[in-house]
């Protein structure tokens, strides 16, 4: 059986779902980042990154959210696109877009609006900005069609992992600008999937507090500014 190693953020969640999807027999290994099990040598031998999700399928490891959701479509063989070279130029690009650019901005708007200390106008500015850029250009293709390419798939899953939390990124009222954003988003909700993914956190015991502790896990850099 495959393990999954999930702490209850967007890009584990995007891989459940997946799997979920697909009816994928799968092992939740619960993966705490702010208890730190994300630097555990165990961990690190899966991922050195020291990043969730990680997979292990037998003596196969998989790291990276989006490497984890293109083994799992070429493996199970569902949701990927028609095989000719313009279904995979759009398949691709669009799955990239989300993994260079919707995860990383959203990620870093998160860390400066609620995490950072003072002074960080310049950095808020920047990456909210990026955020809503990327964000916008979803909008903008699922303002013309119901789904990221011609059938729903592991980019629009990809972008469901990360749209569940647009309100904490981008504000409450983010949605007035996304309402495509949020029919996709509505949509996947209310499938049975989604809905497991969204138990495993209700499942598993995971730490929700942000103490310093969880600081020290979540944001190591932090530790070369004391000395």
């Amino acid at each position: 059986m495959l393990k999954l190693y999930y702490h209850p953020s967007p890009n584990p969640a995007k891989v459940a779902l997946y799997l979920e999807e697909t009816k994928t027999p799968y092992e939740i290994v619960v993966t705490d980042t702010r208890k730190g099990d994300q630097h555990a040598p165990e961990f690190r031998a899966i991922n050195p990154n020291g990043k969730t999700p990680a997979l292990v399928d037998g003596d196969i490891k998989v790291f990276d959210s989006t490497a984890i959701m293109l083994y799992l479509g070429e493996k199970v063989g569902q949701f990927m696109p028609a095989k000719t070279p313009a279904a995979h130029a759009d398949f691709y690009s669009w799955l990239m877009f989300v993994a260079t650019g919707i995860g990383p901005y959203c990620g870093q708007a998160v860390h400066f609006k609620h995490f950072a200390p003072e002074p960080k106008e310049y950095a808020v500015n920047r990456y909210d900005f990026e955020a809503w850029r990327h964000w916008l250009l979803i909008e903008e293709r699922l303002a013309k069609q119901p789904y990221m390419l011609d059938a729903y798939g592991i980019v629009d899953m990809s972008v469901w992992g990360w749209a569940r939390v647009i309100p904490f990124v981008l504000g409450a009222d983010a949605w007035e600008r996304l309402p495509s954003v949020k029919r996709l988003l509505d949509e996947i909700n209310a499938k049975p999937s989604a809905q497991a993914v969204e138990a495993i956190k209700t499942m598993h015991a995971f730490k929700t507090e942000v103490d310093e502790d969880s600081r020290k896990n979540l944001f190591p850099s932090n530790e070369r500014l004391k000395k």
